[in-house]
């Protein structure tokens, strides 16, 4: 069992600029629960989970829609299947592959998670998942953005995951 608020402690300065609000825990709380619910069990995953969605969410740590105007969303070729989530879907496939049969379906609480957990840990994404990155023999979280996008702000997000991982590790200890 994880120590929840060792967790916050830990995150909280580095990441959070010294304090977390409560839509920001809530979401956390929200990814954890879910971890535990499956039963999961490598800590890496969960941290690159985590520092995914710190990153793709600009650290709100809750489903949001693709920034921008409705005029520029209404540009983009997926319209108006636009990015939404806690991981950023776009196109109509994709996110019918979660399981939303409408836009604004993946902006909804447990709805959100289902990218999150089984495009990363099944490979829905790009083809690649965690277990591709974090296993017996490999930690990469640089190379694990691959599962989501190429390598586009892979330095970023690995920071993210190391950051989340020791606290991780010391909410377990």
């Amino acid at each position: 069992m994880l120590d929840r608020k060792t967790i916050y402690d830990r995150v909280r300065g580095p990441l959070f600029g010294g304090s977390l609000d409560q839509a920001q825990a809530d979401g956390i709380e929200k990814i954890l629960d879910e971890w535990a619910r499956r039963d999961l069990m490598d800590q890496r995953w969960l941290a690159y989970m985590l520092a995914t969605v710190f990153h793709e969410t600009g650290q709100t740590m809750q489903p949001i829609r693709e920034r921008g105007t409705e005029a520029y969303l209404r540009s983009k070729p997926y319209y108006p299947w636009v990015g939404e989530g806690l991981v950023q879907v776009t196109w109509e496939a994709n996110h019918r592959k979660f399981r939303a049969t409408a836009p604004g379906q993946l902006l909804q609480w447990p709805q959100c998670l289902v990218p999150l957990f089984d495009g990363m840990i099944d490979g829905l994404f790009t083809g690649k998942k965690l277990a591709d990155h974090f296993n017996a023999t490999r930690s990469d979280p640089y190379q694990a953005r691959r599962i989501i996008n190429g390598l586009d702000k892979a330095t970023l997000i690995a920071g993210y995951h190391a950051t989340f991982f020791r606290a991780l590790t010391a909410a377990s200890a």
